[in-house]
């Protein structure tokens, strides 16, 4: 079984990145294509509360559904929905019992010490998008980094397939000397220097030319 992770610190990064979001920024383009800003919000809304069931082992519905097969979205109470969510989520994850055993998510069967890295990369990596869609500083802590690097690298990829994909993709090329957060999001399937069309470095979406949905 692996160490016990504290989901805590990245849970209320993701929060507090979530707060930042402008309801003028919820149409924005992100670095998933098929998501804009409100569709990566519901996800990560319905993952934290799924992650949260996997890790008390209540197995429903709710486990069974494929994230995949649908395009989330969010509803008027948002903004205090996710921030509880996330808060139960870390909650959850610091009972030894939720990191043993089996349990369920996105209707696949995973050890426990599994399911609690991938949703810790979930959040890593997410909030990353999130913060790169609004043009927010994002610097998750050292451990909650390693810990998806070693998850997203392809001798511990749980999720890896024969083709060189993983859990969110075919991974993208960084150099080794990159900072760790770029390396991450490499692995993940993701350009580090992704930016919303027409925004510049440290420009925020909507401060400039250029600026659309694609």
């Amino acid at each position: 079984m692996t160490d016990i992770l504290d989901l805590g610190p990245q849970a209320r990064l993701v929060a507090r990145i979530a707060d930042g979001v402008t309801d003028d920024q919820l149409a924005a383009p992100t670095p998933c294509p098929e998501y804009a800003v409100r569709n990566l919000l519901g996800h990560v809304l319905g993952l934290s509360v799924a992650f949260g069931q996997a890790a008390r082992k209540e197995f429903g519905p709710g486990l069974d559904r494929d994230p995949g097969s649908f395009v989330p979205d969010i509803g008027p109470g948002w903004r205090g929905e996710l921030p509880k969510a996330l808060d139960a989520l870390a909650d959850a994850w610091r009972s030894p019992a939720a990191w043993q055993g089996m349990t369920r998510a996105g209707g696949v069967d995973l050890p426990g010490e599994v399911a609690g890295l991938v949703a810790l990369d979930e959040l890593v990596v997410h909030g990353w998008d999130l913060a790169r869609a609004t043009g927010q500083e994002y610097a998750p802590d050292e451990a909650s980094l390693e810990a998806a690097k070693a998850l997203l690298t392809p001798e511990g990829d749980a999720e890896a397939d024969a083709d060189g994909g993983g859990l969110f993709g075919v991974p993208v090329p960084v150099p080794d000397d990159a900072p760790l957060l770029d390396r991450v999001i490499g692995l993940s399937g993701r350009d580090p220097g992704w930016r919303p069309q027409g925004q510049a470095q440290g420009q925020a979406p909507g401060q400039g030319p250029g600026q659309g949905q694609g």
